[in-house]
């Protein structure tokens, strides 16, 4: 049974841009066993307590945003980060209703695995520029690569910093092994791991999901 909080309610009746649009969203959210409060404002979706999931709207879109974004695979690039700065949280940005209902499989993937995440108990942990740490699985694998490695240390620091924290992130060996081999090829090509690959993207050098296009012609 879906668990409505009123709060939430009286946001949407008042908020003044894509209210059809953050209804839609809700209305996919609520599916999941998350509990629905109002926090800085707006909707804001906690499991036991801890964010997983927040609603916002701004002058020329809304978002989905996940608090542990960063940690999630992203295989169909949808996520961008908020900011240069940003280490975490990675957002779906929506611009139309037709879009959200769209993409609705994949934004239940996504947030699926985002509570997976929040109950595997996986964290983020922050580093600053001149303290990043490396998981021995990627030391390990630019030693073997030095092209990789090359490539590796002549990313920016912000783009260094999101490859480390997705790299760490995982507790098992295994899967930050596999996470890392994924990214090698993207990485000999000085790119980051939200940046576009395919040269088709509008908002370059993010990704905004233009690649899909070649599938239809």
């Amino acid at each position: 049974m879906k668990k409505i909080n009123p709060d939430i309610d009286n946001y949407l009746s008042k908020v003044k841009k894509w209210q059809n649009e953050l209804s839609l969203l809700r209305e996919i959210i609520l599916e999941f066993e998350l509990s629905e409060v109002l926090k800085w404002k707006t909707p804001c979706y906690t499991l036991e307590g801890k964010n997983v999931i927040i609603l916002n709207s701004f002058k020329e879109y809304c978002v989905i945003g996940f608090f542990k974004g960063v940690l999630l695979r992203d295989k169909e690039n949808l996520l961008v980060s908020p900011g240069e700065n940003s280490q975490t949280v990675r957002m779906i940005k929506f611009r139309s209703a037709q879009e959200i209902i769209r993409l609705e499989p994949s934004i239940k993937r996504y947030i699926h695995e985002a509570i997976q995440i929040e109950r595997e108990g996986l964290k983020v942990v922050p580093t600053g520029n001149s303290s990043m740490i490396y998981p021995e699985e990627l030391i390990r694998l630019l030693e073997e690569n030095p092209d990789v490695k090359t490539a590796f240390e002549a990313l920016t620091a912000g783009r260094k910093r999101a490859y480390l924290l997705y790299f760490s992130a995982p507790k098992k060996s295994e899967t930050r092994v596999n996470r890392i081999k994924k990214y090698l090829p993207i990485i000999l090509q000085g790119k980051g791991i939200n940046d576009c690959t395919c040269g088709l993207s509008k908002r370059m050098p993010t990704c905004d999901g233009s690649h899909k296009t070649l599938g239809r012609k």
